[in-house]
């Protein structure tokens, strides 16, 4: 069941991402192109599918959701806009294509990345759902976007590059569940948000979020020494030529791996009193666990 329901709520998702950014050809062209280019030309979609997934526990119609999973995909969309220009992560290669600071420009890429956030904003205030839920879910994505979330991580990330071994297994835990956890926590809350989800249910929701998103990291941190570039879309290799903290750089690869399998059985703790409903996220664990890019 999951697996077709996945693709459909994926083809639904890239839909409503076309709808919502602006038409290539329209004025001004080139920063339309680019916003463009930093969305569509792939990506695994995981914070969308999140909503949708968190939403359906609820019964909410997919209908409902079309907003906060595209505003949170063009919230993540921009920020990797940002992390990969020169004065972050200098990185040419992303989902296999150009950067778009290599396809377009530097300054194009970085009003692309600010277009990309405000425009995510513009679509969340027009989510069709009660005046107190669509404020519940703008406070939602701000908080996990701004200095508290994302961006504090990537700050963070920042002050570590260089200095890998300086830094302890908590304070990596730490910084990634700012820089890439905390809009992981959001998509599965913004679903559970627009079904009216009580407190315990958001409460066990956030356990399998946090897990979800050190595990998909821990992956990531994985395959960025086991894979290649081709597969994984993206320059293999980055962070230890950074000297970036990394889970196998001070963990071990073994230990690393260990550690994936206690976030796994945490991610399905917390889901077991949703029963059949949480299959959409239990799929979504399997994958962030078991990809290969």
């Amino acid at each position: 069941m999951p697996e077709p329901l996945l693709a459909r709520w994926r083809a639904r998702s890239d839909a409503a991402l076309e709808r919502a950014l602006p038409a290539a050809d329209t004025a001004p062209q080139r920063l339309h192109a680019a916003m463009r280019h930093a969305v569509l030309l792939g990506g695994k979609r995981m914070r969308p599918l999140l909503v949708h997934a968190s939403g359906a526990l609820f019964d909410v119609e997919p209908a409902a959701l079309d907003a906060p999973a595209t505003a949170i995909e063009l919230v993540h969309a921009y920020s990797l806009v940002h992390d990969d220009l020169p004065a972050m992560d200098d990185d040419a290669l992303r989902r296999g294509q150009p950067t778009v600071h290599v396809a377009f420009d530097e300054a194009t890429a970085i009003l692309a990345g600010d277009a990309l956030q405000s425009l995510a904003f513009a679509v969340l205030a027009e989510a069709p759902v009660v005046a107190d839920i669509q404020v519940e879910l703008l406070r939602t994505l701000a908080g996990a976007a701004g200095a508290g979330g994302m961006c504090g991580g990537q700050a963070l990330d920042l002050d570590a590059t260089g200095n890998g071994h300086g830094m302890t297994v908590a304070d990596l835990e730490r910084l990634h569940a700012l820089k890439t956890g905390a809009l992981i926590r959001a998509a599965v809350r913004m679903g559970a948000l627009c079904g009216g989800a009580d407190d315990g249910a958001l409460a066990a929701l956030d356990r399998y979020a946090d897990a979800l998103g050190l595990a998909f990291q821990v992956r990531d941190d994985i395959l960025d020494i086991e894979g290649d570039s081709a597969t994984l879309g993206k320059t293999a290799g980055k962070d230890a030529a950074q000297d970036k903290a990394t889970f196998p750089a001070l963990l071990g690869m073994a230990a690393s791996r260990r550690r994936l399998d206690e976030l796994v059985e945490v991610m399905a703790d917390a889901l077991a009193p949703f029963g059949d409903r949480a299959d959409g996220l239990r799929a979504l664990g399997r994958l962030a666990v078991e990809r290969d890019r």
